[in-house]
């Protein structure tokens, strides 16, 4: 499958892949032959190293799955799976978000996941600017993911997050980071407003594009397990790993998108699209 440039759009819905499966993650594994197969799917109380291939690729890939691939497929490896298949689907429209992993989702994760000992991904990306303005990060709601990219426009992590729920959604659309705070004034703020250090390490606080209050930041959480849900008042929560990688990487003035899926309209790629470079990434785990 050819590699699509960051903010491109998805290819259009064909046939799904024929074969074997091409990436060495999963092609020596007997269990997701059978998957492959249609004779089978993954799903709660699956295990074996098939699991654990599975697990390992989605969290490689920035998909939130706490505790790790331990190859027991429980409700956080549901929960994972679900929002692979969201992000998948525009690109493989057979796919389905069932939280299961039958033979559509496994062709799908086939050809997005990187080899392995890598992490990221190289195809079916977010642009790295929103409506012509270049952006640091991209937070995209749907799937639960946060993507890193430096000032040149190179993906260099992909992250889980937490995001609003119905009631009190993220707002979509353009951020500015406008303050940073570090370990013990997220500590005290935390303490103040909710009586513990629910903040995590860090916290990057957001106005709107034109500087008006947005109410929302990035910032770390106390409650890794609830990454890759919609549960937050508003703002868009990280592992430790996460919100200190992005800490250190933004500064004040810097841009962020957040988004309601990967193929937002407002997305695009810069005009000569920089190759992903992934090298030093660093996927969160939680």
């Amino acid at each position: 499958m050819p590699a699509n440039s960051p903010g491109s759009s998805p290819p259009p819905a064909a046939a799904p892949p024929t074969g074997p499966l091409r990436n060495e993650r999963f092609s020596s594994q007997p269990d997701l032959a059978e998957v492959l197969a249609g004779k089978s799917t993954l799903g709660s109380g699956s295990k074996g190293p098939g699991v654990r291939a599975v697990q390992q690729a989605l969290a490689d890939m920035g998909f939130s799955l706490h505790g790790g691939a331990d190859g027991a497929f429980g409700a956080q490896s549901t929960k994972t799976v679900r929002n692979f298949q969201v992000h998948a689907r525009s690109a493989f429209p057979e796919v389905q978000p069932t939280g299961k992993v039958d033979a559509a989702t496994l062709r799908a994760l086939d050809a997005l996941a990187p080899a392995p000992g890598q992490r990221g991904q190289t195809q079916h990306l977010p642009g790295p600017r929103y409506k012509s303005t270049p952006v640091r990060v991209v937070v995209v709601k749907n799937e639960h993911r946060t993507f890193l990219f430096n000032s040149q426009g190179q993906l260099q992590a992909i992250f889980g997050n937490a995001v609003g729920t119905r009631h009190t959604p993220t707002d979509s659309g353009l951020k500015k980071v406008t303050g940073k705070l570090n370990e013990a004034q997220s500590h005290a703020l935390g303490k103040k407003l909710w009586g513990g250090p629910v903040f995590g390490p860090r916290i990057i606080d957001l106005s709107w594009a034109d500087g008006s209050r947005s109410g929302e930041e990035l910032h770390g959480t106390n409650a890794p397990a609830q990454l890759g849900e919609d549960v937050s008042h508003g703002c868009v929560r990280h592992d430790d790993t996460a919100i200190l990688a992005l800490y250190d990487a933004l500064r004040v003035g810097d841009m962020v998108a957040i988004v309601d899926s990967v193929n937002d309209p407002h997305l695009s790629a810069p005009p000569s699209t920089p190759t992903p470079d992934l090298s030093g990434a660093v996927a969160s785990r939680e």
